[in-house]
C-alpha cells in the first residue's frame, strides 16, 4: 500500500470543526504534533477557502455568488441577509448573531439562490427559513428522496447484487477484457476533458509499478455543476464499484474519493455504501478468493474550484497547496506520493460499471442516430425546473430544455451555456445542437462539465460574462502570472458600469491569449472565453451598463 499523506490537511479540518475556526495556538500545537515546521501548517490553512483564520462572531451563513445564483437574485438576497446580520449586531436572548459570507459555486445550482448553514442546504431568498437554521443551529443536511436511475443501474431489475459485475470480472480473472470493453464504446471523462476513458485505464495499466492508485475526483466546483452530486448521494454503490474494477485492471490496491466539502449529505451516503460494502466482502482483502485487495478512503477538500484539475488535487491530498504541477509527468506515470494515479470523474466511473456489463452494443444502442451512450446533465438557470436528467447523447437542447419545464415564465431564451460555466455561450439556434462532444465543439463551445446554463431574454449578458471571469479570478490559485494578473485585470477593466470600449476589448482579447498560451491548467486557459464569446455573438452587450 502506498504511504499516508502527513496528515495537514485533514487535520486542519477536524481542528475547524472542533473549534470552529484555527486558532494560533492550536496551530503550533499541531505542528508539534505533526512534527512538521510551523510555516507548512500556515502554508496549507492560508491557501485553501474553507479554512478560517478569524474566530466568527456567530454562525455562519454562506451565499453563492455565482451564475445560476446571481440569475435567481442572489446578490440581493445575499444583501438582505447582511443587513439582518448587521442589524442583530452581538445578538442577544433569542437571536444568535450570524454572519454572511459570499462563497464560490456551492454546487447548489438547482436550488438557486443556495445558501448553506454547515451541510444544511437552505434558500438564500428565504429570510425565515435562514433565521430559523440560525436560531436552532440546524447545520445538519435533511435527507431527500434517492432516485433510481434504472438505465444507468445495472442492479434495479433485482437480479443482480450490487458489485456482481465486479465478481464476475475477478472470476474471469481477465483484466484487458473490460478495457477493451470501454474503448470499444468510446466512453470519454465526463468531468470535462473528455479523454478516452479505457485509453487511460491502458496507460496506468502498462506502468510498470508494485503499488498504483485510483482517485475519484468528485470535487465538481463549477457553476451550473452539480449532476456529480447527485450520483453520490443516488447511486454511490456504482461509484465504488466503478473504482474497484479500474483497480483489479490497472492493479491498483488503494482508492480515494477527493469529495468537495459542502458535499455533507453525499459524504454521508458514500460512507453508508462503503461500510456496507465491506461487511459484504466485495471491498477489502483477498476479493472474491482471488488474491485481489482493494479498498477505498475518503479524502475531504478543503475548498478551491482549481482542485478539480487533477495535480492541484493531488498537491492537495499530499498536503501542500493545491497549485496545478507542470506535466509531463502525468499523474498515470507519476501521481499521488510519484505511484501511478488513475484519476477518474463520478459519472465516468458510474458509466464504466454498465458498459462493462452490458456491452458496447448497449452503449452504442441509447444514442439517438449515429451517436452513442448517454450522458447526466445539470440544467439550470432560467428554466422552470432545474435538476439532474439523463438523456441520451445526440438529445437536441430544445429537448434539454422542455425537459425541464422550458423557459421561466415563458420567457424567450437569450443565450446557453451548454457546458457550465467555462464553455462558450451561444444563441437560441444553439437549440438544434445535439448533446454530444464533437457537436459542440463544432459549433464553438463544448461540453464541458455537463451542465447547461439558460439565460432568459432581458437578461444583462455583459453582467453574467464578467460574474463568470470574477468567479475564476476569485478561484485561481495565483501560481501563474498571467492567470492571476490577467483575471485581475479584465475584470476591472470590465466592471467600471460602462459598457465595453473597443481599446478595452482589444486589450481583454490580448489577455486572453496570453493566458490561454502561457496558464499552466484549464483555468487560466479558459477563465475569460466565456466573456469574450458573449462579446463575439452578442455585440451590443458591448455598450450595456450594470444591471439586472
Amino acid at each position: 500500500m502506498s504511504p499516508e499523506p502527513h496528515g495537514i490537511v485533514r487535520a486542519l479540518l477536524r481542528l475547524q470543526a472542533e473549534e470552529g475556526w484555527l486558532p494560533p495556538e492550536r496551530l503550533e500545537a499541531l505542528a508539534g504534533k505533526l512534527g512538521v515546521p510551523l510555516h507548512r501548517i500556515e502554508s496549507v490553512s492560508t491557501f485553501y477557502t474553507h479554512f478560517r483564520r478569524e474566530r466568527p462572531a456567530g454562525a455562519i451563513v454562506e451565499v453563492c455568488r455565482d451564475l445560476s445564483c446571481r440569475l435567481a437574485g442572489a446578490e440581493r438576497a445575499c444583501t438582505r441577509l447582511e443587513d439582518l446580520a448587521a442589524a442583530r449586531g452581538a445578538g442577544g436572548e433569542g437571536a444568535p448573531p450570524f454572519e454572511v459570507h459570499e462563497v464560490s459555486c456551492l454546487g447548489r445550482c438547482d436550488g438557486a439562490p443556495a445558501a448553506a448553514l454547515g451541510d444544511r442546504v437552505l434558500d438564500a431568498a428565504d429570510e425565515d427559513a435562514v433565521l430559523e437554521a440560525v436560531a436552532e443551529q440546524a447545520s445538519t443536511s435533511i435527507e431527500r428522496p434517492v432516485r433510481p436511475w434504472p438505465a444507468a443501474d445495472p442492479y434495479r431489475t433485482g437480479d443482480l447484487a450490487p458489485f456482481s459485475v465486479l465478481r464476475a470480472v475477478v472470476e474471469a480473472d481477465s483484466k484487458t477484457e473490460p478495457v477493451e470493453r470501454l474503448e470499444g464504446a468510446g466512453l470519454r471523462g465526463m468531468g470535462g476533458a473528455g479523454f478516452p476513458t479505457g485509453r487511460k485505464w491502458s496507460l496506468v495499466a502498462a506502468e510498470a509499478a508494485d503499488q498504483k492508485v485510483v482517485v475519484c475526483n468528485a470535487d465538481e466546483s463549477e457553476p451550473g455543476t452539480f449532476k456529480d452530486r447527485e450520483l453520490l448521494h443516488d447511486v454511490p454503490h456504482l461509484v465504488l464499484e466503478g473504482m474497484a474494477l479500474a483497480a483489479w485492471c490497472v492493479g491498483a490496491e488503494r482508492g480515494i474519493v477527493f469529495i468537495r466539502h459542502e458535499y455533507g449529505a453525499e459524504r454521508a451516503r458514500l460512507e453508508t455504501a462503503l461500510e456496507a460494502a465491506r461487511d459484504a466482502g466485495v471491498l477489502g482483502r483477498d476479493l472474491f478468493g482471488s488474491g485481489f485487495s482493494f479498498d477505498v478512503e475518503i479524502f475531504v477538500s478543503p475548498g478551491g474550484y482549481i482542485l478539480g484539475e487533477e495535480t492541484a488535487l493531488l498537491e492537495c491530498m499530499e498536503d501542500r497547496r493545491g497549485e496545478p504541477r507542470n506535466k509531463p509527468p502525468f499523474p498515470g506515470n507519476a501521481g499521488l506520493d510519484g505511484l501511478p494515479t488513475l484519476i477518474n470523474n463520478v459519472e465516468t466511473l458510474v458509466h464504466a460499471v454498465s458498459i462493462i456489463h452490458r456491452g458496447v452494443d448497449w452503449w452504442k444502442g441509447l444514442g439517438l442516430g449515429d451517436f452513442a451512450g448517454h450522458k447526466f446533465l445539470s440544467v439550470s438557470g432560467d428554466i422552470a425546473e432545474p435538476g439532474v436528467s439523463l438523456f441520451p447523447v445526440g438529445t437536441r437542447l430544445e429537448d434539454v430544455l422542455q425537459a425541464h419545464g422550458g423557459m421561466k415564465d415563458g420567457a424567450a431564451l437569450q443565450a446557453v451555456a451548454p457546458g457550465g460555466a467555462s464553455s462558450n455561450f451561444l444563441g437560441p439556434e444553439a437549440l438544434d445542437l445535439a448533446l454530444d462532444f464533437d457537436a459542440l465543439a463544432a459549433a464553438g463551445t463544448m461540453l464541458g462539465s455537463g451542465a447547461a446554463v439558460f439565460v432568459a431574454e432581458g437578461r444583462n449578458l455583459l453582467d453574467v460574462g464578467i460574474s463568470i471571469t470574477k468567479f475564476f479570478r476569485n478561484e485561481s490559485c495565483g501560481k501563474c502570472v498571467p492567470c492571476r494578473v490577467g483575471s485581475e485585470k479584465a475584470v476591472a477593466l470590465l466592471s467600471q458600469g460602462r459598457g465595453v470600449s473597443s481599446e478595452d476589448e482589444a486589450l481583454v482579447r490580448s489577455i486572453h491569449e496570453t493566458m490561454q498560451q502561457t496558464s499552466i491548467c484549464g483555468l487560466g486557459q479558459v477563465a475569460l472565453g466565456p466573456l469574450l464569446s458573449i462579446l463575439d455573438r452578442f455585440p451590443d452587450v458591448a455598450n450595456a451598463t450594470d444591471g439586472d
